[in-house]
């Protein structure tokens, strides 16, 4: 088996992931776009551990290794986004730079708004 078959193929794949993360606005499709560059490192490891013909097969064992993270990762993120989508009512990644909520006296430290609340009643 050549090489190069599946290594432009991950090359392929992480590249289109990498577009997918610095073009796309939608949470859940920056996260699609994270495991599809995962994805690519799991084929190059499965690649090179047949290339080399490794007897403890390192790349196979890592491929498990990162398809678990990777696992975890997506749980963790849409369970995020779904909670920042529930609380915002987007999931436009360009619309939440900060994780301060808009309130009134939210610009103000604690201290600052009880001794505004005191001082008008």
């Amino acid at each position: 088996m050549h090489l190069v078959y599946p290594a432009v193929l991950a090359a392929l794949l992480f590249c289109t992931g990498l577009y997918g993360v610095l073009a796309r606005r939608n949470a859940i499709l920056v996260l699609m776009s994270v495991e599809l560059m995962l994805n690519a490192v799991n084929l190059n490891l499965v690649a090179f551990d047949v290339w080399l013909r490794d007897t403890l097969h390192a790349g196979q064992a890592l491929t498990l290794f990162t398809i678990a993270i990777a696992a975890a990762e997506i749980g963790i993120g849409l369970a995020i986004v779904l909670l920042v989508y529930r609380n915002r009512g987007t999931a436009d990644v360009d619309r939440l730079r900060d994780l301060r909520e808009d309130a009134p006296g939210a610009d103000t430290p604690a201290g600052d708004r009880e001794r505004t609340a005191e001082a008008a009643a």
